[in-house]
């Protein structure tokens, strides 16, 4: 089992868990109500998609 020959030092453990963060999704505003949604999906308000009302056809 491999194990460490000297203790990982703070800054040297902090550098490296820089790049460790979350990230936030890819935010657009819906051209019909404004309101954000997420790219590629249909608007939770208002229910258009690329510009066509895709929730009134389900409900049918």
């Amino acid at each position: 089992m491999a194990v460490p020959k000297r203790k990982t030092s703070k800054s040297v453990k902090r550098k490296r868990r820089t790049h460790f963060k979350l990230n936030v999704p890819g935010m657009n505003a819906c051209p019909e109500c404004g309101e954000l949604k997420l790219s590629h999906r249909v608007c939770g308000s208002c229910g258009f998609y690329a510009g066509k009302d895709v929730e009134e056809k389900v409900a049918e």
